[in-house]
């Protein structure tokens, strides 16, 4: 291949009649410039021209310094129907394309598709099959003018000037994107971003509302709104996305398996999704490696890359740095105060929204340290959908994204965390520190995309029910596309028969148990779940018993695996993983053994009254249907074990019999246990105190901490997983929620001892539920 082939790919001259020609020919250096007016001769020559169209050259790509677009301001004072038609020199990696990306020596040496002077003449000459020439679309000087009047704030003095910028602005659209067609979709990234922001006119016209509130001038107020633009806007380029792509496959491949599972169509789906609507990605929150797993299933699949928002506690030397020019955006802790902060982040997501750039970030705003999905903080949530309202966005589409691990490193962290132990701050020794400790086999990482919560119009933004109507949608959607995984079930089946260690033939018997029960209510499981778990236990087992997860024991006549009690916050972690599944049924069985313990002629009354109260209880912890959906799966999970249940509901203990006998696998000590423990802490504790004594939140949980401590040293609750922080902090939701936090007069005691005697026989019939489990359990002789 030589010139003349490069060249030969494509006319450079728009198709036209007598219109004047502009060429724009973005470029770095004398060897950009060099071919590409060798292209436009090339084709002139051929079609013998009668005229030499003009040419400006100008560095377009460069983000920081922006345009030198003195040469193009005089250029423009041409007919309005000339075409301006943007070019440029597109140089592709050798090798094996995107795989050779990315990589250490190209921090050293520079980006192979951006090479220097000196080094393009090189790769023209050795490597011509690495040089293309592209055209951006074409338009005429009257429809850009047109657009730029439309959207920019215009004044005499900047007419021109400014008008120049947003030509040089638009050929640099174009022309990414037919670079695309050469490099791929991974690298559709915004361009001068802030600039595009700061002509807005009615950005604009804000910030000279705001001057005049302030009693300050707008001139002020947009050098102010720079720096912060300056802070917040993230530039992403396509040498730092390879860069980025290359270091979450490292971290995430020190202890995964290589390959993310996750479903390709789902992946396509949204692809379509996004590319239409203004769309934002919000994905579960357990780890810091979340941040990396949807990067990575994107880049791996020729995906725009996602904006993310980013805590300000990763914003230190070395990562912030990778991770602002890689799509991330670091915003302040607290802005409530700063009216031009908020004004100017709202225009910037409302640009990137409009411009169909998704963004993403953890749904809860918080990792989990629980396990379970956490409720959610609605601040970036909030703003978002404030700029799809400034903006008018139509079709908005939330899609909730499922992260999910076989092991999580971080557990034991968070474990010790929940008893009151402080964390370390972030920094880079401590990141360091991290990404060796992930250096240990720790099995696969699952990513599960659900369903979108499709918003017409993003509603009006002081609607605070319908934001957290749309918050709870997004919830439901994300739990139920959470995967079951082993590891999960192991736990669960572990965890229920704790203190007791179970047979090999015992946990085969339990995970096919939980496995049917879900599969029969079509329960998302994972893609890769192994039905013949049976035939390899020890390799499935083996990762879970060397994190001292599990244990197991071999020198008697049978090999038992147990779950040991200083191991039971870790092991619930991922028990509760999956645990939203089972919460309906663990009510109807505890609701069941209340109605039984009833008059016949009123046991049904008791059971709806018990599955409402038990709903309530918890309402802090899990997300429900609306009453009238969650009573309609009550009532269909009950018929699921008979079609006559309400009529032996009324036949008393015979019929709460029959109806258990069908019930296999039993769930509530498994799934509520830890829940009505820690609640039965925080409610025995405020029970000890006087009715005119108030109790805060920070108290509760301080107090409750030591309470809970001394509650397990007496076996009143039965394991430390009940100890923690969170827990302790929702029920003291649920107390404040009952209006016994604050003190008041003498009746408010009873109230009080009311609820913790409530609780204690929530805990009895648990333990039943546990003993006719345990009792139902075929043993081995």
């Amino acid at each position: 291949m030589n010139l003349e082939d490069i060249y030969n790919t494509k006319n450079p001259w728009p198709q036209r009649g007598s219109q004047q020609v502009l060429f724009i020919l973005d470029v770095r250096n004398d060897t950009e410039e060099s071919i590409l007016r060798g292209w436009i001769h090339h084709f002139g020559d051929q079609d013998n021209k009668s005229f030499e169209a003009p040419q400006v050259c100008i560095d377009l790509k460069d983000e920081r310094t922006g345009f030198d677009s003195g040469q193009l301001v005089m250029s423009l004072a041409l007919p309005a129907d000339t075409l301006i038609a943007p070019l440029r020199v597109v140089w592709t990696p050798g090798g094996n394309g995107t795989t050779s990306l990315g990589r250490l020596r190209h921090l050293i040496l520079g980006d192979p598709r951006r090479p220097s002077n000196r080094r393009g003449k090189k790769v023209l000459e050795e490597h011509p099959d690495r040089v293309h020439v592209i055209a951006g679309q074409p338009d005429t000087m009257a429809n850009l003018r047109q657009r730029f009047e439309a959207t920019n704030t215009v004044t005499d003095e900047s007419a021109q000037e400014g008008f120049a910028n947003f030509v040089a602005r638009q050929a640099a659209v174009v022309l990414d994107i037919s670079e695309r067609h050469v490099k791929g979709g991974r690298y559709k990234v915004p361009r001068h971003v802030s600039a595009a922001i700061m002509a807005n006119s009615d950005y604009n016209k804000e910030v000279q509302k705001l001057a005049e509130a302030q009693g300050k001038t707008k001139e002020a107020l947009m050098k102010e709104a720079a720096t912060y633009m300056k802070e917040m806007v993230s530039t992403p380029s396509s040498f730092w996305l390879d860069i980025y792509a290359r270091f979450n496959t490292f971290c995430l491949g020190l202890g995964y398996e290589e390959d993310i599972v996750y479903n390709k169509a789902a992946v396509e789906k949204m692809r379509q999704v996004v590319r239409s609507n203004p769309s934002i990605l919000l994905w579960t929150h357990k780890t810091y490696l979340d941040g990396m797993v949807v990067p990575k299933v994107m880049y791996d699949n020729d995906f725009p890359m996602p904006h993310m928002f980013g805590g300000a506690n990763l914003n230190f030397p070395g990562l912030g740095h990778l991770l602002h020019r890689a799509g991330a955006i670091f915003i302040k802790r607290s802005f409530q105060d700063n009216e031009l902060y908020k004004l100017t982040l709202r225009y910037y997501i409302g640009y990137l929204m409009e411009k169909r750039f998704p963004m993403n970030w953890a749904f809860e705003g918080t990792r989990s340290r629980m396990g379970k999905l956490m409720p959610p903080r609605y601040g970036l949530l909030k703003y978002v959908l404030e700029a799809c309202h400034t903006t008018n966005a139509e079709n908005i589409h939330i899609i909730p994204i499922s992260i999910s691990y076989d092991i999580i490193r971080d557990v034991e962290e968070y474990a010790t965390e929940q008893t009151g132990r402080g964390k370390g701050a972030e920094s880079l020794k401590w990141f360091i520190g991290y990404v060796r400790s992930l250096a240990r086999p720790m099995g696969k990482v699952y990513m599960d995309i659900g369903e979108p919560v499709v918003l017409p119009k993003a509603p009006e933004p002081d609607d605070k029910l319908a934001l957290s109507k749309i918050a709870f949608e997004v919830a439901v959607e994300a739990n139920e596309v959470t995967p079951i995984t082993f590891p999960s079930l192991v736990t669960m089946s572990l965890l229920g028969a704790a203190p007791k260690a179970l047979t090999e033939d015992e946990v085969i018997e339990d995970l096919r148990s939980l496995l049917a029960w879900s599969e029969s209510r079509n329960l998302r499981i994972s893609h890769d779940f192994n039905r013949a778990f049976a035939d390899q236990m020890e390799g499935l087992l083996g990762i879970m018993i060397d994190e001292n997860i599990v244990t197991r024991y071999d020198e008697g006549p049978e090999v038992v695996y147990g779950i040991s009690l200083e191991q039971h916050p870790v092991a619930s972690y991922y028990r509760n993983t999956v645990i939203h599944f089972f919460v309906n049924k663990a009510i109807i069985e505890l609701a069941l053994i209340k109605a039984s313990e009833q008059a016949e002629d009123c046991a049904l009354a008791v059971f709806w009254k018990e599955v409402d109260d038990i709903r309530d209880l918890f309402k802090f912890e899990f997300f429900y249907a609306p009453t009238e959906e969650f009573h309609q799966q009550i009532r269909q999970e009950m018929a699921r074990y008979s079609n006559d249940w309400e009529e032996l509901l009324g036949q008393g203990a015979a019929g709460f019999g029959t109806m258990l006998q069908k019930m296999s696998p039993l769930v509530a000590h498994v799934t509520l246990l830890t829940y009505t423990e820690a609640y039965s802490v925080v409610a025995s504790m405020l029970a000890r105190k006087e009715a005119n004594e108030s109790l805060e939140q920070a108290n509760c949980i301080s107090e409750a901490l030591t309470y809970g401590r001394q509650a397990y040293l007496q076996r009143r609750i039965s394991s430390e997983s009940s100890i923690g922080k969170l827990l302790f902090k929702n029920g003291y939701q649920m107390l404040k929620s009952r209006s016994l936090t604050e003190g008041g007069m003498e009746s408010l005691k009873e109230e009080r001892l009311e609820l913790a005697r409530e609780l204690r026989e929530l805990l009895r019939r648990i333990d039943l539920i546990r003993a006719v489990g345990v009792a139902n359990r075929s043993s081995s002789p």
